[in-house]
């Protein structure tokens, strides 16, 4: 690979976050899209980028997880944690979003991460996520709604009575849905009562129910559990998970990713 043409990649990156191969064509015309996709295979190996259906993020735009500038808050502390895991998470999940069904983004950095390296194509998403939302509907093909309800400054999410209550009428197929601690007596928990009542409309309305949180997370218990593992259907990790866990999902033919 050419050392030249990477750095040149890497700082356009850094100053636009984010290159389609289209663009790369356009700034290397003689050089082929085959050997422009292997750059950038080359680069996300060394940990540098992300790579996209169609292209690549940066490594700095994903770890900034909000829409937000200035003084840090709590939620771009907590979406500068465990990156890598995450971006491992989102690339296990993401052929798992498909085209032409009723999706639900929880609210979350791992969530983000995935919503990012969605690729701009026919998708129809919910999402309690404000942050979340903003960065879907830079995507013009997918349709996305964004559930009202009281903002947490916290997580940047929508929750209360009325985002329960505009889930009456909503059909969902899968949902993609994020917790903040797990273990097998307390289960998927949270820490706010609003957040964890949507999230359990959620499951209830949808006919199947991914989960993605990574294992860090793993026997911490938060005060509200809002599922337990026969709950989900798929549960999506950067790593294997701890051997009792693993036997508890067997009962209960948890798939786990």
């Amino acid at each position: 690979m050419n050392n030249s043409r990477q750095q040149q990649i890497l700082q356009l990156l850094d100053s636009k976050s984010e290159v389609q191969l289209q663009q790369l064509k356009e700034l290397f015309p003689d050089v082929s899209m085959m050997t422009l996709r292997r750059d950038l295979i080359g680069l996300e190996s060394e940990g540098r980028l992300i790579r996209t259906h169609g292209g690549a993020v940066s490594l700095k735009r994903l770890s900034a997880g909000t829409v937000y500038s200035g003084e840090e808050d709590s939620y771009s502390r907590r979406a500068a944690e465990n990156v890598e895991a995450k971006l491992k998470i989102a690339d296990k999940a993401i052929d798992m979003v498909e085209k032409g069904r009723s999706i639900y983004f929880d609210a979350g950095s791992t969530v983000m991460c995935l919503a990012r390296i969605l690729a701009d194509d026919s998708y129809s998403i919910f999402t309690s996520g404000a942050n979340i939302a903003l960065e879907l509907v830079k995507k013009l093909r997918t349709s996305v709604v964004l559930l009202g309800g009281l903002v947490n400054r916290n997580t940047l999410s929508t929750s209360g009575p009325d985002a329960i209550l505009s889930l009456d009428s909503v059909n969902i197929d899968t949902a993609f849905m994020a917790s903040s601690g797990f273990s097998i007596d307390s289960g998927f928990t949270v820490s706010n009562i609003y957040e964890c009542e949507l999230k359990r409309k959620i499951i209830k309305r949808a006919r199947k129910v991914i989960l993605l949180m990574d294992t860090s997370k793993v026997n911490k218990n938060l005060p509200f559990t809002y599922a337990a593992l026969d709950d989900i259907d798929v549960w999506v990790a950067e790593t294997t998970l701890p051997q009792d866990i693993i036997n508890e999902a067997e009962k209960f033919n948890v798939a786990l990713l």
